[in-house]
């Protein structure tokens, strides 16, 4: 065997080990970067989620006579419909921040008992928060609606 030979074969071993290495540093990057990439993909699709579940419940909430005494609730939420509620969505006290008067006309052709002529454009704020237990993380969703209501009710509860 000649002299150049023998020094030949154990470079081979050197640049395979150092292939070996980079592609094990390969591997690795890889996998802390789809690591990464799955974290970010979760959080996104939980704050969809919750982001849905804050506008169920405000939905919820405009759906029931709330005018008539508005107080704050916690509304459980099933997001995909499996029979458990996977959140928790507080709402505040819905607030009226605006009346405006609508009409001096009767809102319908037929008079009730205590009806007067006035109807009032009312404004009404509603803030849901969503928080994750397990990260601390949370989502807030500020809402309005327009509420027209008679006179009298709108005394009781928008000053």
């Amino acid at each position: 065997m000649r002299k150049w030979e023998s020094r030949q074969e154990g470079m081979a071993l050197v640049i395979s080990m150092i292939m070996l290495l980079l592609l094990t540093v390969t591997v690795l990057s890889s996998y802390n970067l789809s690591n990464v990439n799955l974290d970010a993909v979760s959080n996104l699709q939980w704050r969809s989620e919750a982001l849905a579940a804050a506008d169920t419940a405000i939905e919820q909430v405009v759906g029931s006579p709330f005018t008539d005494a508005p107080a704050a609730q916690t509304i459980n939420v099933d997001i995909n419909r499996d029979g458990a509620n996977d959140y928790f969505v507080e709402v505040t006290q819905p607030e009226c921040v605006r009346a405006q008067l609508a009409s001096t006309a009767p809102p319908s052709s037929l008079s009730l008992v205590g009806m007067t002529n006035n109807t009032w454009n009312t404004v009404w704020e509603f803030i849901a928060t969503v928080q994750d237990p397990v990260s601390g993380a949370s989502v807030r969703v500020r809402s309005g609606v327009r509420v027209l209501l008679a006179e009298p009710a709108k005394e009781l509860v928008c000053p």
